[in-house]
């Protein structure tokens, strides 16, 4: 059975991953054709946008910033061409690119021209504007080259010349035109992007679908599995506990049986047939063994109706009192004749309908798994009250005790705990089970309470 569960619950598994893994692929392969769409799109628009705006407006957005240069730039040339020294000469390019960058940054307008078309149209406009500097000259009669190819002087890297790395546009800016200012003075090439600030919501929003159907999928199956394995799992141990049933009604049968066998061959023996003493013994001792042969069969018709829902209840007014005296008494004069058993009562005169015969079958099967399962002499309380118009009977023992993961399975059919030794205590795992059954037949309920070697606490609850 362990090699099954195994070859379920591996495969099963790896199942499991290999499904997590093909949606994780397909959600990633959507985010990035999501992605890609999105920067197309937006693309598109922005195109849009420009051809709307020299259109209409007639400006491409940098008018402030061609003034603010030619003025700038007419100032710094000759500076440029007097400058000798190498270093002094590096430092006033670098001020100049400072001048540019700042210039191109802070006073275009596109990006409020892009801004105001986005929302005329329906569009999202939370982005934000980069530039990044790609050639940047100044010229007249020689060509000063400030900045190539996105760097400051062939040497800088292009965060130097825009603020912003090659990585970083390609993977969350859209690229809408590539300009040239230039006049007198200077060529200016420089890259216009804007970046969607909420660019990951939008997108997840259109994957929200795809995203929703593939956790729900992943979840379906994982909760069919976990639902599978724990039916191979229960259908393991009523497998187990059907085969400790078959042992122990086995053995339970074998020992009247054998008596039975070894008597009626005694009374062959013609020396016993002589003596009457010795063949009323012999007769006492088969009728002793049928009678527990017939109890035997009895319990299993018993299991066999109740399982078909033929369980009737012959109910009775009784005082309850008294019936609980009448129990403990016959039970401590036969099968409990070595216990001591403390009786405790006060059900206030309070009668009941109940049936006599399966409520003392309830009692006697718990105060027998009191004695049964003790390994020095049974001390047995015996607690009956009223609380809450319920009938409440408490049985506590100083027994072997049962522990935690036995006690949810214990009123299970033919369940017996592992520290039940079937060589040890004789028993078909059905006490526990009648007890639940007749509780319940009553409209009441059991509980258990108990603590490996302190003992266990038996709480039977019947609404009167």
């Amino acid at each position: 059975m362990m090699e099954k569960r195994n070859t379920v619950l591996i495969p099963g598994i790896l199942s499991i991953f290999i499904l997590i893994s093909v949606q994780v692929f397909i959600i990633r392969s959507v985010w990035k054709q999501k992605d890609e769409m999105f920067a197309l799109r937006y693309t598109m628009r922005s195109q849009e946008a420009l051809s709307f705006i020299n259109r209409r407006i007639h400006t491409d957005g940098f008018d402030t910033v061609r003034l603010l240069l030619e003025d700038y730039s007419e100032k710094v040339i000759n500076d440029l061409q007097t400058i000798k020294d190498p270093e002094k000469l590096t430092g006033k390019k670098r001020e100049v690119l400072d001048y540019f960058k700042g210039v191109i940054t802070s006073e275009e307008d596109l990006s409020e021209l892009l801004s105001a078309y986005f929302v005329k149209r329906g569009f999202d406009n939370n982005f934000k504007s980069r530039v990044v500097i790609q050639d940047l000259a100044m010229i007249r009669n020689d060509t000063i080259i400030i900045c190539k190819n996105g760097s400051f002087m062939n040497q800088q890297s292009s965060a130097d010349a825009g603020g912003v790395s090659s990585s970083e546009i390609s993977k969350s800016s859209v690229l809408v035109t590539r300009s040239i200012l230039e006049d007198n003075n200077y060529r200016f090439l420089f890259d216009y992007y804007i970046d969607f600030s909420d660019k990951r919501r939008l997108i997840l929003k259109e994957t929200s679908a795809s995203l929703g159907l593939s956790i729900f999928s992943i979840i379906v199956v994982v909760i069919l599995f976990i639902i599978t394995y724990k039916n191979l799992k229960e259908e393991k141990r009523l497998s187990e506990l059907k085969t400790d049933f078959i042992n122990n009604m086995t053995h339970e049968l074998k020992t009247p049986l054998s008596t039975i066998t070894v008597a009626g061959r005694t009374l062959e023996v013609e020396e016993i047939r002589k003596r009457d003493d010795k063949i009323l013994e012999t007769a006492k001792m088969i009728g002793k063994q049928s009678v527990h042969l017939n109890q035997l069969i009895n319990m299993m018709l018993d299991i066999s109706m109740w399982e078909r829902s033929q369980f009737q209840l012959e109910r009775k007014p009784v005082e309850f009192n008294e019936l609980m005296n009448d129990i403990v008494d016959s039970f401590k004069a036969g099968a409990g004749h070595n216990a001591s058993i403390n009786k405790n009562f006060d059900f206030k005169g309070v009668r009941a309908d109940i049936d006599i015969l399966y409520f003392t079958t309830l009692i006697n099967n718990l105060l027998s798994n009191a004695v049964k399962y003790s390994d020095e002499v049974p001390l047995i309380n015996i607690d009956g009250f009223i609380r809450d118009n319920h009938i409440n009977i408490m049985v506590t023992d100083n027994g072997i005790g049962i522990c935690k993961s036995d006690q949810k399975h214990i009123f299970d059919k033919f369940y017996r705990a592992s520290t039940g030794n079937i060589h040890k205590f004789k028993g078909l795992g059905l006490g526990l089970y009648y007890v639940k059954k007749i509780a319940e037949a009553h409209g009441g309920a059991v509980s258990v309470e108990s603590k490996p070697g302190k003992g266990s606490t038996f709480t039977v609850s019947i609404p009167y």
